[in-house]
């Protein structure tokens, strides 16, 4: 293992304050474990969380990025869920409209499955180009993939070649150690291109720290954003703020802006969410000071449910192998499922646990289902009546 890191990613500064540290694991949660065996000996790592006092950005200081291996077994799509199509659909219109991409070149760097560039190309009939390792091509059959080239490949230095009219990037920077190197090839990309705008979304850190929602974090996630933090990496890497905003029940961060002169004056818009640089440190100080009492709480209740009959997880990505792992838990969990039927028959990272169709829950009829994020919590509700169950149904 290397040594900690000592530097800010964001900003470079020293001034960094651990506030939540775990130990042993796993450096994947999406990434498909075909047995039982290879899932309780997946690779490991550490989590070292700690603020910068200076900017807000909170890293994983323990982060090693030779550890990540994603591929076409990566399974990160939300797609799946109506709730989360509803969104998604809502965010591209959105986009589209505000933009008017109907004759402009879209890139989308870590583009997943393809989802959003290729509705973004269905609304605009405009071309894309789509750059993430776990692209799966047999999968995208809109007509509008014809107009998008795909590139099953990492986004790196090279690719500030490409000049777009538009880059997204949806949760892909919190998969970034250096993210300042990161937004600055991005920022090198479009240079002399004022008219350009980029997009970005990602979790947000406020109400991580604010539910003390250790779930949400994992070594696949190194890299933590506030609205705040986020606005000061990009006015300092050149670029003029147009929105800044929270979506999906606040759990996302979006920001939208465009290149300017570097060293200039112009900022764009300012938003009173930037001034949070205080908050943000009181809350992660709370946070290191509560952490404790939170998940002896939530393994005590856990712990509970199971006395009262089969408890499963609705819901097998990122958040369940945290909670699961965390906790260090799991015969108190009885079954985990998930609707996404590419992760059917899978296991787990780091836990015992296989991925079932949720049908599978019929047969275990159990008395607690808890899922992993409330959002979707009327979605299951109604996919648990269609299966004739009416379980305590609750939320992380």
């Amino acid at each position: 293992m290397s040594s900690p890191r000592t530097h800010c990613q964001a900003c470079s500064s020293e001034q960094l304050e651990d506030i939540f540290t775990v130990a042993d694991v796993p450096v994947h949660s999406c990434l498909m474990v075909r047995s039982r065996e290879a899932a309780l000996a997946f690779p490991r790592g550490t989590l070292q969380l700690a603020v910068c006092l200076a900017c807000g950005f909170i890293q994983n200081r323990a982060y090693e990025p030779a550890l990540q291996n994603y591929s076409p077994d990566y399974e990160e799509t939300q797609a799946y869920s109506a709730t989360f199509r509803k969104f998604h659909s809502r965010l591209c219109h959105d986009q589209v409209a505000r933009y008017s991409l109907g004759d402009k070149l879209v890139l989308e760097i870590g583009c997943g499955k393809g989802e959003f560039v290729t509705e973004l190309c269905e609304i605009s009939g405009g071309r894309g180009i789509g750059i993430d390792p776990g692209y799966r091509p047999e999968r995208n059959t809109s007509p509008a993939a014809a107009r998008i080239q795909f590139r099953v490949e990492h986004y790196t230095e090279e690719h500030a070649a490409l000049s777009a009219d538009y880059i997204a990037c949806r949760h892909t920077l919190e998969h970034i150690g250096p993210v300042r190197s990161f937004v600055r090839t991005v920022r090198r990309s479009l240079e002399g291109r004022s008219d350009a705008v980029v997009f970005f979304e990602l979790p947000a850190t406020e109400r991580i720290l604010a539910e003390r929602a250790f779930w949400d974090m994992y070594y696949e996630h190194c890299s933590y954003f506030t609205l705040g933090s986020l606005a000061r990496l990009f006015r300092r890497e050149g670029f003029a703020l147009l929105d800044l905003y929270t979506g999906y029940d606040e759990q996302y961060l979006m920001l939208e802006a465009r290149p300017v002169a570097l060293g200039g004056h112009e900022v764009g818009r300012r938003f009173q969410a930037e001034d949070d640089l205080a908050a943000t440190i009181a809350g992660a100080r709370e946070f290191r000071a509560s952490i404790a009492a939170k998940r002896a709480a939530l393994t005590a209740e856990l712990r509970a449910a199971k006395r009262r009959g089969p408890v499963a997880l609705w819901g097998s990505g990122s958040k369940a192998v945290s909670y699961l792992t965390t906790l260090g838990v799991s015969d108190q969990v009885d079954a985990v499922v998930d609707i996404n039927p590419h992760k059917h028959g899978k296991f787990m990272a780091g836990t015992p646990h296989e991925i079932l169709a949720p049908a599978a829950l019929r047969a275990l009829q159990p008395a607690t289902v808890i899922a992993m994020n409330p959002i979707y919590l009327e979605e299951i509700r109604r996919d648990l009546a269609a299966l004739g169950l009416a379980p305590d149904l609750r939320a992380l």
